[in-house]
């Protein structure tokens, strides 16, 4: 037994031992506010991660002013010959309107069946509780070795959920520091309930738009207001404009994408992508996924060979809302100003969010839609990291000490910022993976769990998964 796999098992004791206190360490993170879209204890959340980077011996341990909420930044360097970028976010969705069970910022701890206990609170899974699990990973190994196996450098955002706006000012900025590590992990939670361990080493990309078509940018429908229905005989109505304009952008099936060259850049998968989607047939149930999600029918099952090829390598367009005139309670005839649809696209290498953006623009403006207001609202691109990657490897091999077999994805079909690390200028291999599991993220009773039953882990496992990872990417995985 080499004295790295001592290492581990000592840590791995110290982990079990300081459990009761590491979930103390999570309630208290949970309980402060940090809601983004409300500007609610941002940057008393933000002095907290300061506080915890610094009791890490981080140096410097910084908040970095970046134009909208902050970036919690530090280093920390033991000499190591390889180096870490760890992507961290602790800001968190509304609660507002939402039926909680219990507080949803008193960070309770609940019995929760099939799990034992679980932290009940916002933030609980996505992603304060994943944080605060690696924090005290790194922790653990610091009181059992007195170093760390690798260097860190932590950068910790608070715009995830506003689609990180100024995170790429913060990349470019400090892009020199970034240069220095070796690879890029986010630490998260990954366990599916029925067990199952995911691997994400890549994203897809996301292009996020509202649509609105007004009477006043028409020249015909009202202007400025609502106003009677009966007014339809001789006014023309902005809201059917809208809806003719998005009948134009897919096909009758609503799966199909007609965007004038939506599909002209999509990259085939290639034989490492496509030789892990054969390998997932092998453990991916579809009858749980529809339970999951609560659905009857997927788009093709003819195989679940092609329904996972569909989910990790076709683009799409979604109609994510419309709003216009009146659907409240009751009845009240009136004919719009104006209406707005929200869309999302999901891109897949090798699209562009801008490419698809310009050619979106374009699709309507040459069927007589000019008038329409397309709008930017967020996204970004997708990210990709080749799975025989050493920090994927590493969380291969750091899960496999625990056990566990995980499912490497081709990508995480949903998105968050990887490409700014993946990509120039930093062009880091990048993946998201970890023990543990919770749910809800975005919804009332968001859950973490803390103890675990026969299939998901709890919190000391999820750390164990954490430390491994790292003593893996320090040894190379081997």
């Amino acid at each position: 037994m080499d004295s790295s796999t001592t290492a581990q098992r000592r840590v791995f004791a110290r982990i079990d031992e300081r459990l009761e206190a590491d979930i103390l360490r999570l309630q208290a993170f949970v309980r402060q506010p940090s809601i983004s879209a409300e500007n609610h204890g941002i940057r008393e959340c933000a002095a907290l991660i300061r506080e915890y980077f610094e009791a890490l011996g981080c140096n410097p341990a910084e908040i970095v002013e970046t134009g909208g909420h902050p970036v919690v930044y530090g280093e920390q360097w033991v000499g190591a010959p390889r180096t870490l970028l760890i992507y961290l976010m602790y800001d968190t969705q509304p609660v507002s309107g939402e039926a909680w069970s219990v507080p949803p910022l008193d960070g309770r701890i609940v019995q929760q069946q099939p799990f034992g206990r679980c932290l009940v609170a916002r933030g609980a899974k996505n992603s304060k509780g994943p944080l605060r699990a690696f924090l005290n990973a790194v922790e653990a190994i610091q009181e059992v070795t007195g170093t760390l196996p690798v260097n860190l450098l932590l950068v910790a955002e608070g715009e995830e959920e506003l689609g990180s706006p100024n995170l790429p000012r913060f990349v470019e900025h400090y892009s020199d520091r970034l240069a220095q590590a070796d690879a890029a992990l986010h630490p998260y939670a990954l366990q599916e309930p029925d067990g199952r361990v995911l691997i994400w080493p890549g994203t897809k990309g996301l292009l996020y738009v509202e649509i609105e078509a007004s009477g006043e940018l028409w020249g015909r429908g009202p202007r400025a207001y609502d106003i009677h229905a009966s007014q339809k005989a001789i006014v023309d109505n902005p809201a059917w404009r809208l809806i003719a304009a998005l009948s134009t952008v897919v096909a009758a099936d609503g799966n199909s994408v007609t965007v004038d060259g939506f599909y002209d850049n999509v990259r085939l998968p290639t034989e490492a992508e496509e030789a892990a989607v054969v390998a997932l047939t092998e453990t991916f149930s579809i009858e749980p996924f529809k339970q999951l999600w609560q659905v009857d029918t997927f788009l093709d099952e003819e195989t679940t060979l092609s329904l996972l090829r569909r989910y990790f390598f076709a683009p799409t367009l979604n109609l994510d809302g419309i709003r216009g005139g009146y659907i409240g309670p009751g009845s009240k005839t009136v004919l719009p100003h104006k209406a707005t649809a929200k869309l999302d696209a999901r891109l897949v290498p090798d699209q562009g969010r801008d490419e698809i953006l310009d050619k979106l623009r374009r699709h309507l403006d040459e069927r007589g839609y000019g008038d329409l207001d397309v709008r930017l609202m967020g996204g970004g691109e997708w990210s990709q990291t080749p799975p025989d990657a050493l920090i994927v490897q590493a969380a291969v091999a750091g899960l496999r000490d625990l056990g566990v077999q995980p499912e490497v994805w081709p990508r995480n079909v949903g998105f968050f910022p990887a490409y700014l690390f993946n990509r120039a200028p930093l062009n880091l291999p990048f993946c998201a993976a970890g023990l543990g599991h919770g749910g809800r993220a975005h919804s009332p009773d968001e859950y973490f769990v803390l103890d675990g039953n026969d299939r998901v882990v709890g919190l000391a496992e999820c750390e164990k998964s954490y430390a491994a990872m790292l003593f893996q990417f320090a040894g190379g995985a081997q």
